[in-house]
């Protein structure tokens, strides 16, 4: 290997692995602090979505439409956290 391509790669990995130790939970627990109620509400119901969730109101419909598939909605431990702690930033703002 050349002297050229070990100093790429030892760069790369200072770039890519400093970038793995943040956890997804942190990067998104910055964001919720600027987000609006609309955002919120997106952000926690996307999550329900990915999972298959049958939405009920017109307004998650309209938006995430009505068709619902297994796991139904059934989340992880993390992504029940990140629901949790938005609908604590959703209370915090009044939206809920």
């Amino acid at each position: 290997m050349t002297r050229e391509r070990i100093s790429a790669a030892v760069l790369m990995l200072t770039i890519v692995v400093p970038l793995c130790a943040v956890t997804s939970e942190q990067v998104f627990a910055q964001d919720y602090d600027r987000m609006s109620c609309d955002e919120l509400w997106y952000e926690r119901n996307a999550i329900y979505a990915a999972k298959g969730y049958c939405f009920k109101t017109d307004r998650a419909r309209s938006v995430f439409g009505r068709a619902c598939f297994p796991p139904f909605g059934k989340l992880t431990r993390n992504e029940t956290q990140r629901v949790n702690l938005i609908e604590q930033w959703e209370r915090y703002y009044g939206c809920r």
